[in-house]
């Protein structure tokens, strides 16, 4: 108990902390790399490290406006720098990180190496390494160099694999001259073009091969490609200048320097952390208003080796981290920041997370995805992970939405330039979403991607927002994707094309209408827009699409309105009866370049229709307008105001004004921050084909389609390969109609199969197939082909013709 004058003093102390914590609305501290750990933190006595600054603005957190103003330099994090619970602010006092000059404070995972250079041997020179010292990633003067490898790296092969592959890059008379390969990586293109594989090297088998693990990064297993193919980290192929190799078993490395590099000035840095920065907590106790503003983070270690976790039946497998790292948070802000040169993902945004803003970055060069909204399995009702796998129907659970809130919601990525996605992996994406729900994705320039722009990975949750962004040069060394692209395997979904005898399955996890507005697209490998297996609910319109045109596959409820296909048209693939689809209100450049759909038996549309064709044919428009569509479509000029200048809106008399088309902004895609804008590149315009240049390949080539058993036969074009999951290399003849009871049918032959060889001969057309079937006589034959994206041999009888 507390008496007398003690009481006294006791009183007035107590009285004066609350004035002091009533008044004091904001508290600065300063970090500089000439400050010191033991200072107070103020202007003339910085703190020199985030992580003591951390510590000094913890006791303050949530009560005051904390600001740690962080000076230019480089920072090298000894650890990864953790944001728990505790470091935490509140709605009305923030703690902000904020760098003094935008880009200038440097958040390191590497370290700087002091080295002595001496020459070696062909332009190779030498220094000794620290021992125990391995080196992920070499940077001299802030540029990241390449590892010793073959094919050489040609900057020029922009959309080759890897910028130079090779066959034998692994050969067994390539490997002879390899002393010890072992920690050498194998990067191999999927078979089928579906992104890549990586393996580690292990050794030589005693006969010579070489040996090796991984392949675990793509989750469509189809095994590697047979050209394209190229290997690292070995040293016999250290050949080239900006090549480097690291003998860490006798602490040498050795590196062939650019002709303008001076290595006795020259800075070199090596990567040592996985992850910069992590927010680390959890739905019922979150990280919190906390912001980090202005940054460059640099220096994060490559993750190929640990992309090993599958998606819901996606094509794709994650690692699930990132140089940046938010797990369990609400209201985490990243701005204004750059990401440069990072060796896995840039940020990712991990399982329960509300509000996270990534606004004003560049994010550029990274050797994975950029920006990854990825949610746990944990909350997804039925969720499969193979594209194979297939639910038993009297099993789904048919409640809506998520089991639980471990995912990311109602966050956002705005005004970001994102750019050289993929350089190590190829299967990653400018802003991926998973598992995810009310992501925005706004104003943002997106290119230079080794596969997509933007990828959504499944339906579950939808609701999210793509808006006014510029998204091309994707999918630049892979094959059937699209610059954005999207896949719906969820809980309904069959691999085997089979439509769910309840369509109101497929909205129980895509529960929100996903919009795509206002933005411009260009794929020149596959579509502008993709709208993939199983994808349901999506609205799209206002979109300017340059070059891949739209398309949708398997699913519900796709509306596309008021969209412009320049030089392109529409795809419908594969659709489901009674899909509730619809598609009108467009400018197309061609007729519809359906694959499966529609055909006699009345697949269709809810609404196709009052569309502009600026070049047609009539026949084969014939069988679209047969089951309903385009009966009220027009075919003409749109007069363009400009289209030279990329302006795709109409003049005053367009036909496309009668049908209902509405004009939109054409010069206002992408980043609006004038630094970033200053930076960002934009996509070539087409010239739009003339009226009177007609039909396009794949229509002209209509009339080449053959009648053989009872069936119609077509030779494939272009994407129409996609539907099939083979590539126009391998060719095809698809059964695009089989009578019911026809010799063909009886021989075990269905609609939509893609016959790819005749007794081993290639058909890669109807003229191939026809001449094979001719030259067989009435001999049996042996037909190889696909069926549900799955190979099939049937053997087929013809019958004798009578004399």
């Amino acid at each position: 108990m507390i008496h007398g004058r003690r009481f006294l003093e006791y009183f007035v102390a107590c009285l004066f902390l609350a004035w002091s914590t009533h008044n004091v609305s904001a508290l600065d501290l300063y970090v500089s790399p000439s400050g010191n750990d033991g200072n107070d933190g103020s202007t003339t006595a910085p703190l020199a490290s985030l992580a003591a600054a951390k510590i000094a603005a913890c006791k303050h957190a949530g009560k005051v406006v904390v600001t740690i103003h962080v000076a230019d330099g480089t920072y090298y994090l000894p650890e990864t720098l953790v944001f728990t619970p505790r470091d935490s602010g509140s709605t009305q006092a923030p703690v902000i990180y904020k760098a003094e000059k935008e880009w200038g404070a440097i958040l390191s995972g590497g370290s700087h190496l002091d080295l002595k250079w001496e020459p070696f041997r062909d332009g190779i020179f030498k220094a000794a390494t620290t021992p125990g010292l391995r080196i992920d990633q070499l940077f001299i003067d802030g540029k990241c160099q390449r590892m010793a490898r073959y094919p050489n790296y040609d900057a020029s092969k922009k959309t080759d694999a890897y910028q130079g592959c090779a066959a034998d890059a692994f050969s067994k008379l390539r490997a002879a001259k390899w002393a010890d390969p072992v920690d050498g990586y194998i990067h191999a293109m999927h078979s089928q073009s579906w992104g890549g594989y990586h393996y580690r090297i292990t050794g030589k088998g005693t006969n010579g091969e070489i040996t090796y693990e991984g392949g675990w990064q793509n989750n469509r297993q189809m095994g590697m490609s047979a050209r394209s193919r190229m290997v690292e980290n070995i040293f016999e192929e250290l050949d080239a200048p900006g090549e480097w190799f690291h003998d860490s078993k006798i602490g040498t490395l050795y590196y062939m320097p650019e002709a303008v590099t001076d290595l006795t000035k020259a800075k070199v840095e090596v990567v040592r952390l996985k992850h910069l920065v992590e927010f680390q907590g959890t739905e019922a106790d979150p990280v919190h208003e906390i912001t980090l503003s202005g940054f460059l983070f640099r220096h994060a270690a490559r993750t190929f080796m640990e992309t090993k976790e599958p998606l819901l039946r996606s094509d794709w497998t994650i690692y699930r981290g990132g140089a940046v790292m938010l797990t369990g948070t609400k209201d985490i802000h990243i701005l204004d920041s750059e990401f440069d040169q990072l060796g896995g993902n840039a940020l990712f945004v991990n399982g329960y997370n509300r509000g996270t803003l990534i606004k004003g970055c560049n994010i550029h060069d990274t050797g994975a995805s950029g920006v990854c909204f990825v949610g746990q399995p944990s909350a997804v009702r039925n969720p499969l992970f193979e594209y194979n796998q297939q639910q038993d129907p009297a099993g789904i659970d048919k409640t809506p939405g998520p089991k639980d809130n471990n995912y990311p919601a109602d966050c956002a990525v705005e005004d970001c330039l994102i750019h050289g996605i993929g350089r190590v992996e190829r299967q990653p994406s400018g802003v991926q979403i998973s598992m995810a729900q009310s992501i925005t994705v706004k104003d943002c320039s997106i290119y230079d991607c080794a596969r997509s722009g933007i990828n959504i990975g499944d339906g579950c949750w939808g609701g999210h927002l793509i808006e006014g962004c510029d998204v091309f040069d994707t999918v630049l060394e892979t094959h059937d994707h699209g610059s954005f692209n999207s896949w719906g395997r969820d809980r309904y979904w069959s691999s085997d094309r089979q439509a769910p005898e309840v369509p109101e399955l497929a909205f129980l996890d895509a529960v929100k209408t996903t919009e795509i507005r206002n933005s411009r697209w260009r794929c020149d490998h596959g579509w502008d827009i993709d709208l993939d297996d199983g994808s349901t609910n999506y609205d799209i319109h206002d979109n300017l699409l340059l070059r891949g045109g739209l398309k949708f596959r398997e699913g519900y409820r796709r509306r596309a309105w008021n969209n412009v296909l320049v030089n392109e048209y529409f795809h419908p693939h594969v659709w489901y009866r009674n899909s509730d689809d619809e598609f009108f209100n467009n400018i197309v450049m061609g007729v519809h370049h359906g694959v499966g759909v529609p055909n006699k038996n009345g697949v269709k549309g809810k609404l196709v229709d009052n569309n502009l064709f600026y070049t047609g044919n009539p026949k084969a428009q014939r069988k679209f307008i047969n089951v309903g569509w385009d009966q009220n479509s027009l075919e003409g000029d749109p007069l363009f105001i400009d289209p030279a200048k990329g302006d795709f809106r109409v003049r005053e008399g367009s036909p496309a004004l009668k049908l209902g088309f509405k004009n939109f902004p054409m010069d206002s895609f992408g980043v609006k921050k004038p630094a970033l804008k200053a930076l960002a590149k934009t996509p070539e315009i087409p010239t739009p084909a003339s009226h009177s240049e007609g039909m396009t390949p794949a229509q002209s080539n209509a009339s080449k389609d053959e009648s053989w058993m009872g069936m119609k036969l077509h030779g494939l074009q272009g994407e129409e390969f996609s539907a099939f999951g083979t590539t126009q290399e391998e060719g095809g003849v698809q059964i695009t109609e089989i009578a019911a009871g026809s010799d063909g049918e009886r021989a075990g032959l269905k609609d939509n199969d893609l016959i790819l060889a005749v007794n081993d001969n290639p058909t890669k057309g109807v003229a191939d197939f026809m001449k094979a079937v001719r030259e067989a006589g009435d001999q049996r034959l042996e037909i190889r082909l696909v069926r549900n994206q799955k190979p099939l041999r049937i053997t087929v009888t013809q019958k004798k013709k009578s004399p």
